[in-house]
């Protein structure tokens, strides 16, 4: 099974007797792999029992105001849940983070990117949030974790400005891999100011 499947639980885990709260948190952990935040222990009503689950080991601090549930096993995309959680689901990787997902070019990039409308970024150098609203077609779910559309990816990174020829390569492998179809590509650079559909034109007729 997949580390962002359901959630395997253990034995123990929530009390004999129904425990709302304790059940309300799990609920928004297993959303994000496991990932939940000091926030969610107070709106799931759980704060008198997060010391006792630190303490015989059902619970682990990740970051400051981040914490886990410990029967969810490692993963590789580990980090993009965990800041997915500390946003309550309402960001999604984007830019060169998403085109790393998506497999699109060598951008090999040292930040993680995130677009959110609102909420307090954790203040993490490694991390860069963009503020900016995305309609529900621009993203996709991987699992714990929303994450820009192809399409949307390879217009983000033409009006972010990389290279000409990194945002080629990206666009020439979004259509090697059938990840998006020429006229998607087209069709959505209209709404992108003048130069970035420039350069969007110029990278499909290189593809």
């Amino acid at each position: 099974m997949s580390a962002y499947g359901a959630s395997a639980g253990v034995p123990g885990d929530v009390p004999a007797e129904p425990d709302r709260a304790w059940i309300m948190l799990r609920g928004l952990a297993d959303q994000h792999a496991g990932y939940f935040t000091a926030r969610s222990v107070l709106r799931a009503g759980c704060a008198d029992r997060i010391p006792a689950a630190i303490a015989d080991g059902r619970v682990v601090r990740v970051a400051l105001g981040i914490l886990r549930m410990t029967d969810w096993p490692d993963g590789p995309l580990d980090e993009y849940a965990m800041w997915s959680a500390w946003f309550d689901g309402a960001a999604a990787v984007s830019h060169h983070s998403a085109a790393e997902l998506h497999g699109l070019g060598r951008l090999c990039p040292r930040f993680l990117h995130l677009s959110a409308s609102s909420g307090r970024p954790p203040g993490i150098p490694r991390l860069v949030v963009l503020r900016r609203a995305l309609r529900r077609p621009d993203v996709e779910s991987a699992g714990p974790f929303m994450v820009t559309t192809p399409v949307r990816t390879v217009l983000d990174l033409a009006e972010a400005g990389i290279g000409q020829g990194s945002l080629d390569e990206v666009v020439a492998d979004a259509i090697a891999i059938h990840r998006c179809v020429p006229e998607e590509i087209r069709s959505g650079s209209s709404s992108l100011p003048p130069h970035a559909a420039a350069r969007v034109r110029r990278s499909l007729s290189a593809a």
